[in-house]
């Protein structure tokens, strides 16, 4: 799975630490989910998919993983 968000910001000419304050979260964590680190909750992933312009499952699932 390719990491989205991370291209996503660099398409959008914003950091971390920008998403980070659109979404509620310290930039530290928005660090994390792009390392895959962890896995943000629900609310959290909704946020940010909305934040990038993207669609949650364009973000954070793998079609690969389902077959």
């Amino acid at each position: 799975m390719e990491n989205t968000i991370y291209k996503t910001l660099i398409s959008k000419n914003m950091t971390q630490a920008e998403l980070a304050r659109k979404v509620g979260v310290k930039r530290e964590y928005i660090n994390r989910i792009i390392n895959r680190k962890i896995t943000p909750t629900i609310p959290l992933g909704l946020r940010i998919a909305k934040a990038l312009g993207l669609k949650v499952e364009d973000i954070f699932f793998d079609d690969r993983s389902f077959f």
